[in-house]
C-alpha cells in the first residue's frame, strides 16, 4: 500500500518574467499566468516589483492584497537585499545592517509574506558573507518572531552544501526556529550550459565588468552537488528555489538532476514551496512557456516519489 509521503506545494518566483516584467506583462498579468499554470505560491524581488519600495503607498499595498486573493495565491517568499556596500566610502555598520533587515520585515510582513530572503552583502567570490550578518540578524530575530517570519539566506552556486558558509548559518539555525536556508537548486547543475550570468556585480557600488565575468564563470561552472547531501541541512530547509534555464519538449531538464533532487526533497522529508525560478534567455514570452513546462515535470516528479512506499 502506498500513500502521498509528501507537503510539497508548487510555486513561481517573479524573477523568472524579468524580460516581460513592465514590458510585455503587468504585476496582475505576472500573477494571473502563475495562477493559470497551476501554481499556488508566488515569491517576489522586494525592489523590483514593489514600486516605492520600500515604503509603498497604503493603495498599493490594498491592490497587491487584493491581486493575491483574487488569484488565490499564497505568498510565500519576499527576496531582498542586506547589502553591506550600499555606501561607497564604506562598509555598513551592523546597526544599519539589522535597521534594513527589519524594515523588510516590517513590509513582507504587511504583504503576507512568511519567508525573507536577505540577500548579504559577500567579501568574496565564493560568496563569503560580510562578517556582520550573524550580528545583524541576531538584532533582528525579535522582530522576525513578533511577525512570525523566517529569515532565510539563500545557498546560491559556487557555495555547496558542505562548507563553512553553510556550517556557521546552521549554528545561528539551531538557536532559533526563525533562521534557516533557502536552497537554490542550481548547486545541483551536472551539465555545462551557454549563456551569461544575469545578476550584475558591484564593488562598493561601480558595475565592476571584470569581476561580473569572473563571477559568471564561476556560477555557470557545474558544481555537481550530490542531492543527497540535502539530507543534512533539511531540518533547517525552509525554501526552494527550483532554478533552471531551459526545458526540452519532452518536459526535462538538461542541467539540473531533478528526478534526483525531487528524490531526495521527499525523502528528506521538505515541507515547504518549490518555487520556479526561470533564469535563461530574455527573450520576450519565454518564461511563461518554459515555467508551464518545468511546474508540469516538478508535478510528475514529486507525485511520483509521493507514492513510492517508505
Amino acid at each position: 500500500m502506498t500513500k502521498d509521503r509528501t507537503d510539497i506545494t508548487f510555486g513561481v518566483s517573479l524573477y523568472s518574467y524579468g524580460g516581460d516584467f513592465l514590458v510585455t506583462m503587468t504585476l496582475e498579468d505576472c500573477l494571473a499566468d502563475v495562477a493559470d499554470m497551476g501554481a499556488t505560491d508566488v515569491e517576489i524581488l522586494a525592489d523590483t516589483h514593489i514600486p516605492g519600495y520600500p515604503t509603498p503607498s497604503s493603495e498599493w499595498v490594498h491592490e497587491w492584497r487584493g491581486l493575491v486573493e483574487r488569484y488565490g495565491l499564497t505568498p510565500t517568499c519576499y527576496s531582498s537585499w542586506l547589502d553591506t556596500r550600499l555606501r561607497k566610502d564604506r562598509a555598513l555598520t551592523v546597526d544599519e545592517a539589522s535597521e534594513i533587515l527589519v524594515r523588510d520585515l516590517r513590509l513582507a510582513h504587511e504583504l503576507g509574506f512568511t519567508i525573507v530572503r536577505p540577500k548579504l552583502g559577500v567579501v568574496s567570490l565564493d560568496l563569503v558573507p560580510d562578517p556582520i550578518w550573524r550580528e545583524a540578524v541576531k538584532r533582528a530575530l525579535p522582530k522576525a518572531e513578533e511577525y512570525d517570519i523566517k529569515i532565510a539566506p539563500e545557498i546560491h552556486a559556487p557555495t555547496p552544501l558542505r562548507s563553512k558558509i553553510v556550517d556557521d548559518y546552521l549554528d545561528l539555525a539551531r538557536e532559533t526556529e526563525h533562521f534557516g536556508l533557502l536552497i537554490d537548486t542550481g548547486i545541483f547543475q551536472n551539465a555545462e550550459r551557454s549563456g551569461t550570468h544575469s545578476d550584475s556585480v558591484y564593488v562598493f557600488g561601480r558595475p565592476d565588468p571584470v569581476l561580473r565575468e569572473q563571477v559568471a564563470r564561476e556560477m555557470m561552472k557545474p558544481m555537481a552537488v550530490d542531492p543527497s547531501d540535502l539530507a543534512e541541512v533539511m531540518p533547517y530547509v525552509f525554501h526552494v528555489h527550483a532554478k533552471f534555464w531551459d526545458m526540452t519538449d519532452d518536459l526535462s531538464d538538461p542541467h539540473v538532476p531533478y528526478d534526483a533532487v525531487v528524490k531526495a526533497l521527499v525523502d528528506s522529508g521538505f515541507k515547504g514551496s518549490l518555487s520556479s525560478e526561470y533564469e535563461g534567455a530574455r527573450d520576450l514570452y519565454r518564461a511563461s512557456d518554459m515555467l508551464r513546462r518545468q511546474q508540469a515535470m516538478l508535478r510528475r516528479l514529486v507525485a511520483a516519489q509521493a507514492a513510492v512506499p517508505t
